[in-house]
């Protein structure tokens, strides 16, 4: 083994997940206001939800060619990039003078965030031991979470002093702090691009070689990203069909997210102990299950349940895409492949609300409550089916 290999989670902190938490609280102070600046803008309600959605196909666009540059330039230099262009697209979204400059800022600033997740996803695949690599990935998504969830109550308070405004100057401060980090740590001990005259496998050659693993597992990942993005949906919407108060919903929808944070850490040891499917499944299960569910909720205590169940579901699954995109990601064309491992989840992050809108457009909020549950039931069985036996059980002794 590797000195490489052989880091453990605490060699990791400083210069892994302290960079990333920072980043990932500053871009999370904006996440809630894009929608409020578009409108301030002119933008009806359905334009501004477009607008904030831009941030999902940026990320969308910018899976692929992130694993291409990391390839060429390696995982340092990319995030220093991905930074350099977020602030300035933060700058474009607070001085932006119409709707559409907005947008292009918005999927500007998604493509950036795929870029830093992909890059830290990438080394710590090659970084972290074998045996840690579950906790490693789930830590990682965890320190997301923790900002995605800390970076609004940062945004508020400043929004109280200088208006939407603030929220940007938090999420310019924040990644602007993530950069002065990662210059001032010392380089990671592996952060490499392939040599240039060494021979390169390519985009789509990894694709076409991997492309069983795309089609069988990828499929069950696209459904674990609809699932986690569909609860983000669903949640507030049967809320508000409950005639809810913003400020209940908003409070349980909290507790949910709580919960989610709290089990990031058990669901990666969980699968380095017991296997992926160990968690895999039970995630799954319960997210689709607590969908299903949804439409029996008929008032807050009801609503509580439901969202405790998905928030437990949730944060059992806490790293499982990236651990199983590590596990199937070959030694060669690595970063190749994680690009389109991670467009799998992508499509589904986008597709997942999506599919919300339409069924309900065509039925009920209830009858999509339910497909996006029979869609959780799905996700379990093809991640039962197609995550290789023993994936992640340490060996036998």
């Amino acid at each position: 083994m590797t000195a490489v290999q052989g880091q453990t989670l605490r060699q990791l902190g400083p210069t892994v997940y302290l960079p990333s938490a920072v980043y990932s609280t500053g871009l999370g102070a904006v996440a809630p206001v894009i929608v409020l600046t578009a409108t301030g803008l002119g933008a009806s309600p359905a334009t501004a939800a477009v607008v904030a959605g831009l941030l999902g196909l940026g990320q969308i666009t910018g899976s692929l060619p992130a694993g291409v540059l990391i390839s060429r330039i390696g995982e340092r230099r990319t995030m220093l990039a991905a930074a350099g262009l977020a602030v300035p697209a933060l700058l474009a979204c607070m001085y932006a003078p119409d709707v559409l400059l907005l947008g292009a800022a918005v999927a500007l600033l998604g493509l950036c965030g795929s870029a830093w997740a992909l890059s830290r996803h990438a080394y710590l695949t090659e970084a972290v031991r074998p045996e840690l690599r579950a906790r490693a990935m789930s830590t990682l998504g965890g320190v997301g979470r923790i900002g995605t969830f800390s970076g609004p109550f940062l945004g508020a308070g400043a929004m109280h002093v200088a208006g939407l405004d603030g929220a940007y100057m938090v999420a310019i401060a924040g990644v602007g702090l993530a950069t002065v980090i990662l210059v001032l740590l010392p380089p990671v001990p592996h952060d490499r691009a392939v040599p240039p005259g060494a021979d390169r496998p390519g985009l789509w050659p990894v694709i076409r070689a991997n492309r069983h693993t795309l089609r069988t597992l990828g499929a069950g990942v696209l459904l674990v990203g609809a699932l986690r993005a569909s609860r983000q949906t669903i949640l507030p919407l049967w809320g508000a069909s409950l005639g809810l108060e913003p400020a209940t919903i908003g409070l349980v929808y909290g507790i949910s997210g709580g919960i989610d944070m709290l089990l990031f850490y058990p669901a990666g040891k969980l699968m380095d102990q017991y296997g992926r499917r160990a968690a895999a499944v039970p995630a799954m299960t319960l997210l689709g299950l607590a969908h299903i569910l949804l439409p029996l909720a008929s008032g807050v205590v009801g609503l509580t349940a439901a969202a405790l169940l998905m928030g437990f579901g949730n944060g059992l699954s806490a790293g499982l895409v990236m651990t199983l995109g590590a596990d199937a990601s070959p030694a060669a064309g690595r970063a190749e492949f994680l690009g389109p491992w991670r467009l799998c989840s992508d499509v589904g992050q986008g597709g997942g609300p999506l599919l919300i809108g339409a069924v309900t457009a065509a039925a009920t909020l209830s009858a999509a409550a339910v497909v996006v549950g029979g869609c959780g039931v799905l996700a379990a069985f093809l991640l039962n089916r197609w995550i290789p036996y023993g994936s992640g059980r340490p060996p036998a002794t």
